[in-house]
């Protein structure tokens, strides 16, 4: 993983592909931008060797004693060497500068450089607090070292430049500022571009684990729509199938009409995934994909299908039903999945009752039967559907109950609320 060529440390990727950043002007400043280490080391080496030849020039004179020439040369050294160090250390730096301003160079000739390298790499890589904070101690050692290269060498002069203390201390203070706001200048333009990076690689991680989001919720919606379809239409074909082959022997002809209301289950089945698939595949045709998903209006044929697998089912529907397709089909396929359940694990049942009311505040759903024993041809299930009842139920704030009755059978009662509205009470029956 790259770094991102604005801001060194923060990778020019993120999960699910490239953060694309835009390009820093200037070929020399991207050049500069990928070395750091040499950018330092050119500063160092730029300080270090006219310092060292100015050094030497009065360093070893013989009037001056040999010790305090190597101690000139010696803080030259350790200036340049923690120049190097700038970036990750600029408190060390400082410090060497500080040393030599108090210790070295009142006997010589005062060198601020280190000091202004120094500020400058506390505003860029600290903090703008830590500048002002060396500004200041920085300023009382400036001062100081003036006023010491005075008493030390017995003049009222200050080296380089040859004047008074107070002039001296005054112009080391601007120097110092300069570099200073320079350094805070630049430090707080760095600081905002890396937030306003950081900022760019959350959205892009946010969108990342949005678009996992919202795979996961549409893979969820899918599994749960196959699991309505083929469950249904695959526990209703094997009833039918049993059925067949044990009454083949004695009555030929319902036997055939059983075979034939599995094919026609299937081809059910089959067009009901089509049409789903169809909405998935841009590929499929526009009958396909604009097909509509089946409703309250669909609940007769489905009771039918039932009843042809041998289930006496009797629909009650109290009240206006909604004109919303998501809650239609929500309320569709919580009956299909009841019953598929009741003819899975209770198809000896004797009575099947299946209630919508559709009331002022909310919709509630019963199913209920009276199987006492699992029946002969029970089909093992998954478990996936009462998932995807509880996932569909969670979708309008509603609550699910699903257990065993009193008195034996099953019972599944699912409320959904919804808006408050004028219901015109209507009652309409379906019977066995």
């Amino acid at each position: 993983m790259t770094e991102a060529p604005l801001s060194p440390g923060y990778p020019a990727s993120v999960v699910g592909g490239e953060l694309r950043l835009p390009k820093p002007p200037g070929v020399v400043r991207q050049f500069w931008g990928r070395h750091p280490r040499l950018t330092d080391a050119l500063i160092a080496a730029l300080y270090f060797v006219p310092t060292l030849l100015g050094t030497l020039s009065f360093a070893f004179e013989p009037s001056g004693p040999f010790w305090l020439g190597l101690a000139q040369l010696g803080s030259v050294a350790a200036s340049a060497a923690a120049m190097l160090y700038r970036r990750t250390r600029p408190w060390l730096l400082m410090g060497v500068g500080w040393f030599s301003c108090l210790v070295i160079y009142p006997l010589g000739s005062i060198d601020l450089f280190p000091v202004l390298v120094a500020l400058y790499a506390l505003a860029v890589y600290r903090s703008t607090r830590a500048a002002w904070v060396g500004f200041g101690a920085s300023v009382v050692v400036g001062t100081a070292s003036a006023y010491l290269s005075v008493a030390a060498q017995a003049d009222d002069m200050v080296s380089p430049f040859d004047i008074g203390a107070p002039e001296s201390a005054t112009q080391y203070a601007i120097f110092m500022l300069i570099a200073t706001l320079i350094g805070v200048t630049v430090g707080n333009r760095r600081r905002y571009l890396n937030a306003l990076i950081a900022r760019a690689h959350d959205l892009a991680r946010e969108r990342d684990q949005q678009a996992l989001l919202a795979t996961a919720v549409e893979r969820s919606r899918i599994a749960r729509e196959m699991h309505d379809v083929v469950a249904h239409s695959v526990t209703v074909m094997v009833t039918l199938a049993e059925g067949s082959a044990a009454t083949a022997e004695r009555d030929a002809a319902r036997a055939g009409e059983a075979m034939r209301l599995v094919a026609d289950t299937g081809r059910g089945a089959l067009a009901e995934m089509r049409r789903m698939l169809g909405i998935l595949a841009e590929s499929e045709s526009r009958d396909a994909a604009r097909s509509p998903q089946p409703g309250t209006a669909d609940l007769p044929e489905l009771i039918e299908g039932f009843r042809g697998a041998g289930m006496p089912v009797r629909l009650t529907t109290i009240g206006r039903p909604d004109a919303d397709p998501a809650l239609e089909l929500t309320i569709y396929r919580i009956v299909q999945e009841g019953l598929t359940n009741t003819l899975r694990h209770a198809a000896a049942a004797s009575r099947v009752e299946v209630t919508i009311e559709y009331r002022g505040d909310a919709t509630e759903v019963l199913v209920v039967d009276d199987g006492h024993a699992p029946s002969t041809t029970q089909v093992e299930g998954s478990g996936r559907g009462l998932i995807g009842m509880r996932e569909r139920v969670a979708l309008y704030s509603g609550s699910l109950e699903a257990g065993p009755r009193t008195g034996g059978g099953w019972r599944l009662r699912v409320v959904l609320p919804r808006d408050e509205r004028a219901a015109i009470p209507t009652i309409s029956e379906v019977d066995a």
